[in-house]
């Protein structure tokens, strides 16, 4: 089955990555040939994918009302990975495992705005629960500028399995909570192996998901709002997370 992804950075990231089945590029036949353009143009004829100029509504239609910048690529599903390559990658990589785990997150821009975050931070893995969260989309992609087509995601059954699994191999589970007597994120030791888990808009983590944790953090706040936006908690967390571990990877002045 194909789908639509849509939007030049998307697009373009998908082709560089080159993870999935690529059928066809479809750009807006006024489209101009420069800036991503032209990079998306040579992408896909390095991977051999055909070009085709059409008119805009089709375009309209195959991305269904979403901003596309004029241009489409249908392509096949989205290459989900095992919890095993996750823990792979950490070890190919030579560093402790990093981990994002989304407890039924409802809102596909939360969603891919965290998944840019997690692979601007280094973090080896995703995690969702297969039923009842949002999983990768087309407008899951469009919301990670095309940073989901670089990161290895596993869909799993039961999200608690997978986190006792995780835990099994020697991976701290920190669940980002709010509430009385958590301990505030700038006191927790983040550089150690571990798996970040964030509970979906509104309701939080679940019951179970929270009682698997091995310890809740929080961010602290002063103002009159209770909480922020789980992406926004979300970025906070996993960048104090890269920078428990001296920013590893990254080169000042690069």
């Amino acid at each position: 089955m194909s789908e639509f992804l849509y939007g030049r950075w998307p697009v373009l990231e998908a082709l560089r990555a080159n993870r999935r089945k690529f059928e066809q590029v479809l750009l807006l036949e006024s489209a101009e040939e420069r800036g991503p353009i032209t990079e998306i143009l040579g992408a896909a004829e390095t991977r051999g994918v055909p070009v085709h100029r059409v008119p805009r509504r089709i375009i309209d239609d195959l991305a269904k009302g979403a901003n596309h910048q004029g241009v489409v690529l249908r392509c096949g599903d989205y290459p989900f990975a095992s919890l095993q390559t996750l823990l792979e990658t950490s070890v190919l990589r030579h560093e402790k495992n990093f981990f994002l785990a989304l407890d039924l997150l409802q809102d596909p821009q939360n969603v891919g705005s965290l998944l840019r975050i997690a692979d601007a931070v280094g973090v080896h893995g995703i995690i969702l629960q297969e039923r009842r969260g949002v999983t990768v989309t087309p407008a899951v992609v469009a919301a990670s500028s095309g940073a989901v087509e670089h990161l290895f995601v596993a869909q799993v059954n039961n999200l608690v399995n997978a986190l006792k699994e995780l835990k099994a191999n020697d991976v701290w589970v920190v669940g980002l909570d709010i509430g009385p007597n958590i301990q505030p994120l700038d006191r927790a030791d983040l550089n150690m192996n571990l798996c970040l888990v964030l509970g979906s808009e509104g309701e939080g983590m679940r019951r179970l998901v929270r009682d698997t944790c091995d310890m809740a953090v929080t961010l602290p706040m002063r103002g009159h709002v209770e909480s922020l936006n789980v992406a926004t908690a979300g970025a906070i967390a996993l960048y104090a997370a890269w920078q428990a571990r001296g920013w590893q990877g990254w080169a000042f002045g690069q």
